[in-house]
């Protein structure tokens, strides 16, 4: 990373101020789990906070199953490993904090410098068998080794989210009934749904340092299931690693978990071949190369909450950026009272705010009404978040310029905020379609109301009942942003061509659900054999 803005990013309108009385600073990226932030303790000590998505929070067994990791997690103190410092699994949303690594992922430093030379991915091998060894030592597999979850520090491997994998794969495989992970760094029995032990991480690792030293995936790139498939049923072609290191890697990777190298065989053959430079010192030399040392971290802000403070949860919706050192303004991130309790003069005064603001909204948008009715869809937009935003701040409705008068459709539909269902990984291909009453129970005969095909010129999605609303420049799209977006839609098809992954479609169904459609694999290259799986969130009735 060239620069510090390259590292932190400022914090968006709707992001928490504080998580567990840990002031936010700014955001670090987001991975499977949730956004992570930069923050500090109160001694001044950086750390990042991870988030939980609320698709994961909200799940039964997720908070049981967190605990429980999270709990081995702390007691892990290995070198090579970022040690997890606090946590709070009962929170809205649940969090935890990590200490903080400067430096960039594998995956990152690998795009920007190159493939790793041999002397590197030994210190590199011998770094992550050290962490598996203090991770393993804790009952812990950590399910998803990969070049990603390998932070390079000035003095060696960071290995990360140990653990944490489990939880969340749990819960997506208790909705999906499918294997989760990364399909380029699984091991077999983990492909194939199998028993998953410490071997698995074993497997893993070669891959990742197999990405090290190549470039690439050891067993190419392309589709999930076509990687999957040829881990399962082929032998990893090592024709293309450093001779040297191919009989470390022919054992790490052998098809039966018994067969395969140990953290400490790992560790002692690649010191076995450093030599003297093992006791001499030699890795910082190596790990220089990476580091960020012409990266500043932002100060902490001032008067920070004492840690143990909870707060209510925020919205994670689209936001544009606000200045880093000032609170976000009205609507966003007012307090809401505990039931029934009577509100404070600072309520009182939000929610006259939130009318005033609610209703100079209306008046402006009456005004246009009369002199430019091609802005009303914009301000209507503006209105409708912000009656939505005043309702769930101080639960009193603000009705908009024109619409959402007493008894309208819009008044209703703006006060209606039905709990997101998220089912991950909805696979759809020619021959298997999908009902969004449940989408992760196939619908073979491609009868379902959610369906795909390549057909036409260019593959797409279908339906005879469902519309359909790509989502272009926007950002934590939020059930309001799709409500907009379908309303008054009669497209009951959508071209593939200008997707990708990540690309997300807001789906609106004849009964009135509605839906986020986040693409995370697109095949569309042969249309014989093209499939589209996807991570979906459905709002019940909420059109």
């Amino acid at each position: 990373m060239s620069g510090t803005r390259d590292v932190f990013q400022p914090l968006r309108a709707l992001d928490p101020q504080v998580v567990g009385g840990y002031r936010l600073v700014a955001r670090l990226g987001a991975g499977g789990m949730g956004r992570v932030y930069l923050a500090y303790t109160r001694g001044g000590r950086p750390v990042a906070v991870k988030v939980v998505r609320p698709e994961l929070a909200d799940d039964p067994g997720f908070q049981r199953r967190f605990a429980r990791e999270i709990k081995a997690a702390q007691r892990v103190r290995g070198v090579y490993t970022a040690e997890v410092i606090d946590a709070d699994v009962h929170g809205e949303p649940p969090w935890l904090a990590t200490s903080y690594v400067p430096g960039p992922s594998l995956s990152q430093a690998v795009a920007r410098h190159g493939p790793l030379s041999v002397p590197a991915v030994l210190w590199l091998m011998a770094g992550m068998a050290e962490a598996l060894r203090a991770i393993h030592a804790e009952g812990i597999v950590h399910r998803d080794l990969k070049p990603s979850n390998v932070l390079l520090s000035v003095d060696g491997p960071r290995v990360i989210d140990f653990g944490i994998a489990t939880a969340a794969d749990a819960t997506a495989y208790t909705v999906t009934g499918q294997a989760v992970g990364t399909p380029a760094y699984m091991a077999p029995e983990q492909a194939s749904g199998g028993e998953v032990t410490g071997a698995a991480d074993v497997f893993s690792l070669a891959q990742t340092a197999a990405f090290a030293a190549l470039g690439e995936p050891l067993y190419g790139e392309g589709q999930g299931v076509d990687v999957l498939y040829r881990i399962v049923h082929s032998e990893p072609d090592l024709s293309s690693l450093p001779e040297s290191l191919r009989p470390l890697f022919a054992r790490c990777l052998s098809a039966d978990p018994a067969d395969r190298a140990t953290p400490d065989e790992v560790l002692d053959w690649c010191r076995g071949r450093l030599g003297p430079d093992a006791d001499g010192g030699g890795a910082p030399a190596v790990w220089r190369r990476f580091s960020e040392q012409d990266v500043e971290l932002p100060p902490p802000l001032p008067d920070p909450t004492p840690v143990g403070t909870r707060l209510q949860p925020q919205p994670w919706t689209r936001a544009q950026p606000v200045p880093q050192a000032q609170p976000p303004r009205f609507p966003f991130g007012l307090p809401v009272p505990p039931a029934g309790a009577e509100p404070t003069t600072t309520a009182k005064r939000g929610r006259r705010t939130a009318l005033i603001s609610a209703v100079a909204l209306a008046g402006i948008a009456a005004l246009l009404a009369l002199v430019a009715p091609p802005f009303m869809d914009l301000v209507r937009q503006s209105v409708h978040q912000v009656a939505a935003r005043s309702s769930d701040s101080t639960g009193t409705e603000v009705l908009g310029a024109g619409e959402g008068a007493a008894g309208s459709p819009s008044s209703s539909a703006s006060s209606r905020n039905p709990k997101p269902q998220p089912y991950p990984a909805v696979y759809l291909d020619a021959k298997t379609s999908a009902n969004l009453d449940d989408p992760t129970v196939k619908v073979v005969d491609g009868t379902g109301e959610l369906r795909f095909g390549c057909e036409t010129a260019g593959c797409e999605l279908e339906s005879d009942t469902l519309v359909f609303r790509q989502m272009v420049n926007f950002r934590d799209i939020t059930l309001d942003d799709c409500r907009s977006a379908v309303k008054g839609r009669k497209d009951h098809r959508l071209f593939l061509a200008g997707t990708a992954d990540g690309s997300e479609i807001c789906v609106k169904s004849a009964s009135g659900d509605i839906g986020l459609l986040v693409i995370g694999i697109k095949a569309t290259a042969v249309p014989e054999a093209g499939f589209v799986q996807a991570d979906m969130t459905i709002w019940r009735g909420a059109a």
